[in-house]
């Protein structure tokens, strides 16, 4: 039995608050009228749970599987909370089926099943949660659901395989610096006492005064950098979660020299993709753009499909404001002004998508094979710089000898 505070009318008109136990919330407002009482309202009265608590990471392909399980037994006739119900009976992961419990338990107490699992973005990210909204509002729940899981699972094949490339080359990056912190912080400093005469001789080259400056600070600070780094990366990951840092990042990461064009394709073919699945499913423009601007992944992208939602309002076309946005590659912009003066824009939609995920999966592959000589480059670089600096006293002394 839960605990719930409330605040409710009598009768009388008299305003009364305290707490009444029951199963859930609905319960505790049957109780409510069972003792002539009009509730206001009804809040769980529980204490509330620590901000932080290590928990087991959901795998996506688990997501994926319990999507397409709702959708078959949506599919076959089985109520929303019978299917619930079966999931969470079912899960063998133990943090999902306390997260799907949550879920069904909200939807027993009337909230949609969108914004059920809105409050549980570590589980169901904007694109689940934009395409279940789709669906309950353009009744293809059973849809959607399919539609989701198949993009999770295509999404998770793509990161498995840019995992299992980029393997190798993280290796060498993990190798190449920690190589170069055992030269600098432990082998460097035995040179100092052979560099300081030679200093009084007639000076050290530059490489080589900037490499033992770098020992002497790591050796001496190296403790309060690491501290520090910490320190700025838990500040950072706060500020990115606020919508004005999000909003920076989103910009930056569509601007870098390789990875940009992924990033933005990523989100013009997630924003396409859901679109034409609304528009296709009959779901009026405006109230499809509102939902697809939130399953876009990127802020960005995100305000400029609000701004063009507020021109359509108005009687525009979709493609004059989206080709204002500057974000939408030319020959996408095309397609669609064509498909609006052809009445077939849910279809071309759905086909730039697939287009567009096609074409990250060219530029995944050739920024994947690109990584490995970079890292040997610059992990070269790096190492060839301290054995230059170390040597080219030894060389300057023999010269002169």
């Amino acid at each position: 039995m839960a605990e719930f505070a409330y605040t409710a009318r009598s009768m009388t008109g008299e305003q009364v608050a305290g707490s009444i136990s029951a199963g859930n919330r609905r319960e505790a407002l049957a109780a409510l009228g069972e003792r002539a009482l009009f509730p206001m309202a009804v809040d769980d009265a529980a204490p509330a749970k620590p901000a932080w608590r290590p928990v087991k990471k959901i795998k996506t392909e688990l997501i994926a599987s319990n999507l397409t399980q709702l959708a078959d037994l949506l599919q076959n006739g089985v109520p929303l909370l019978g299917a619930l119900n079966v999931l969470v009976e079912q899960a063998a992961h133990p943090v999902l089926a306390e997260v799907l419990a949550d879920v069904r338990d909200q939807v027993v107490e009337g909230a949609p099943l969108e914004e059920a699992m809105e409050k549980h973005p570590q589980v169901f990210g904007d694109l689940t949660v934009s395409m279940v909204r789709a669906g309950s509002e353009g009744a293809f729940l059973e849809d959607a659901l399919k539609r989701t899981a198949d993009f999770l699972e295509l999404q998770e094949e793509l990161k498995g395989r840019v995992t299992g490339a980029m393997a190798y080359p993280a290796f060498l990056a993990v190798a190449g610096f920690l190589v170069t912190v055992v030269l600098v912080v432990f082998f460097v400093p035995k040179f100092a006492e052979l560099y300081t005469q030679l200093e009084q001789k007639g000076g050290l080259p530059t490489a080589t005064v900037a490499l033992l400056w770098l020992s002497d600070t790591l050796g001496r600070y190296g403790v309060l950098l690491i501290v520090g780094a910490v320190g700025l990366t838990g500040w950072a990951q706060k500020a990115i979660q606020r919508p004005r840092g999000r909003e920076l990042v989103d910009r930056w990461k569509l601007k870098l020299p390789v990875a940009g064009p992924i990033f933005l394709g990523t989100a013009v073919s997630r924003f396409c993709r859901v679109l034409g699945t609304l528009l296709r499913n009959g779901v009026p423009i405006l109230r499809a753009l509102e939902i697809s601007q939130s399953s876009t992944g990127n802020s960005v992208l995100a305000k400029a499909v609000s701004e063009s939602a507020e021109n359509v309002s108005s009687g525009d076309t979709l493609s004059k404001p989206l080709g204002a946005c500057g974000l939408i590659p030319p020959p996408v912009m095309a397609m669609i002004r064509i498909a609006e003066e052809s009445n077939n824009l849910e279809n071309v939609l759905i086909n730039v998508a697939d287009g567009i995920d096609r074409k990250i999966n060219r530029q995944m592959d050739i920024m994947v094979r690109l990584v490995e000589p970079v890292m040997l480059m610059i992990m070269g670089t790096v190492i060839m710089f301290v054995l230059v600096a170390l040597l080219l006293p030894v060389f300057d002394m023999s010269s002169t000898m």
